[in-house]
């Protein structure tokens, strides 16, 4: 099973791939789509959108999830970043795929253990369970942790699923 892993922004908007195989994880792509900073921002709305649609098309992910917004002391920040996270969804949905949101919090206890680690501690812990080639750009390795926390969270989620 492929998983896409996606952190939303709508200045960079990280993406993740990997392969989950029972307990197993390997990493099979990341990158991050910038939109050009100076461009209306309807034109990097649909720069995320095009950009993701590229990524699902290439790679063709059978589950995908999504760092959800979190409460940004900004409110015109935190109305942008769901503007791009709806974009994204979007562009998801059209593909076929669900879209599975973790909150930042889950995501980082899923891999570190501990609800308020750092990029860093999260950048390490990915490079420990995928191996992804060269050095991990945040958002991208943000991405990856999402994915490798929808491949913990997954199973438990079908037996639910599948019980009601």
């Amino acid at each position: 099973m492929l998983v896409l892993g996606v952190d939303p922004g709508s200045r960079h908007t990280g993406y993740g791939v990997i392969e989950v195989n029972g307990n197993k994880l390997k990493h099979v792509a990341h990158g991050v789509i910038s939109p050009p900073p100076k461009a209306e921002f309807s034109s990097r709305l649909f720069v995320l959108f095009e950009g993701l649609s590229e990524v699902i098309q290439r790679y063709r992910p059978d589950e995908a999830a999504m760092e959800d917004v979190f409460m940004a002391k900004n409110a015109a920040s935190a109305l942008k970043l769901g503007q791009a996270r709806g974009a994204l969804i979007v562009s998801c949905v059209q593909a076929g795929l669900n879209v599975s949101p973790y909150s930042p919090t889950a995501v980082k206890q899923a891999l570190v253990g501990f609800g308020r680690a750092e990029k860093a501690q999260i950048q390490h812990m990915v490079s420990l369970l995928i191996k992804p080639p060269g050095k991990l750009q945040e958002d991208a390795a943000d991405a990856l942790a999402v994915a490798i926390c929808h491949a913990h969270h997954a199973p438990a989620k079908a037996l639910r699923e599948n019980a009601a």
